[in-house]
């Protein structure tokens, strides 16, 4: 009789079991159909707003849907986490080439000619007209490439709301005081890149033994080794293909950079350096080893 009562004890232990985990499953599954109709009608809104050029009301509604994507990072699958974090990139890249649009064209550059042809100046002509070139939105407006041990700085009218480039850069120290769209870093070796805070995403590409400090709303990194961030990010940074990245708090700080976060419209109240999705990464119970937190007493206090 005891046997028979212990093999139906656990036999009652293990139907509660499967009924606990299924009761899990379908409020997981629950969250999750939420999120998908939630996000998915948010995004709708962005994109309507973009359209009718409402870029301020965009840009309050994008930063809602990255909140709401950082909010339920914990009961979504990787891949509806990927797909989530690439829809909020995409909006945040035509949110800047919305604003690029709309700023309003110089004109200096007409009224010169014009000035010159009155008082009769005679220059040789060109074989072609002179025109303004087109922005391509697809493009870099800024940028330093294909240097080397070099010290290389940009400033805050140089920055404000431009897509920036750095690529192919070896050994060189990069301080962009101001508030650019979006970052790119492709191909570095060595350097160092210090940068104000930036509207959009920052993303880095096949770089090695770099220290960056970028302050963003998105983080990506791809096939990059034995580099430190010093992040402060609105969302959770992604890895992939990357070894031996560390992160610390941002505390790169320069004079007006209060304002520059002011015009970039980060949230200045969340930061989630340490919170670090590895896509090459799936296990729940053990710590990626492709990304590490950089110890206190290794961080960089000074950075002049």
């Amino acid at each position: 009789p005891e046997r028979l009562q212990r093999r139906e004890a656990e036999r009652l232990r293990g139907v509660e079991r499967q009924r606990q985990e299924k009761e899990a499953r379908a409020v997981k599954e629950e969250r999750s159909d939420f999120f998908l109709a939630a996000f998915s009608r948010e995004r709708e809104a962005v994109e309507a707003l973009l359209a009718a050029g409402s870029l301020e009301e965009a840009g309050a509604r994008l930063q809602g849907l990255q909140r709401l994507l950082t909010e339920s990072v914990r009961f979504l699958a990787p891949y509806e986490v990927r797909k989530g974090q690439e829809e909020v990139a995409r909006l945040q890249e035509d949110l800047a080439a919305r604003r690029r649009e709309l700023q309003p064209k110089k004109k200096f550059a007409f009224r010169a000619l014009k000035k010159e042809a009155a008082a009769g100046k005679e220059r040789p002509r060109p074989a072609e007209p002179a025109r303004p070139a087109e922005p391509d939105p697809e493009a870099p407006q800024c940028g330093f490439s294909g240097l080397e041990a070099a010290e290389l700085e940009l400033g805050p009218a140089e920055l404000l709301g431009r897509d920036v480039e750095l690529r192919e850069l070896r050994g060189c120290r990069v301080l962009l005081r101001g508030s650019p769209g979006a970052l790119r870093v492709s191909g570095c070796r060595g350097c160092t890149v210090l940068c104000g805070p930036v509207a959009s995403s920052v993303m880095v590409d096949e770089c090695s033994g770099c220290l960056l400090a970028v302050a963003c709303q998105q983080l990506r990194a791809h096939r990059t080794r034995d580099t430190r961030f010093y992040l402060r990010v609105t969302s959770r940074a992604i890895v992939e293909g990357c070894a031996g990245v560390s992160f610390a708090p941002y505390s790169w700080s320069y004079p007006g950079i209060e304002a520059d976060f002011q015009s970039s419209g980060l949230d200045g109240s969340r930061n989630n350096w340490n919170l670090v999705d590895d896509f090459d990464w799936l296990a729940t119970d053990r710590p990626s080893p492709n990304w590490s937190v950089i110890p206190e007493q290794e961080r960089v206090s000074c950075w002049d």
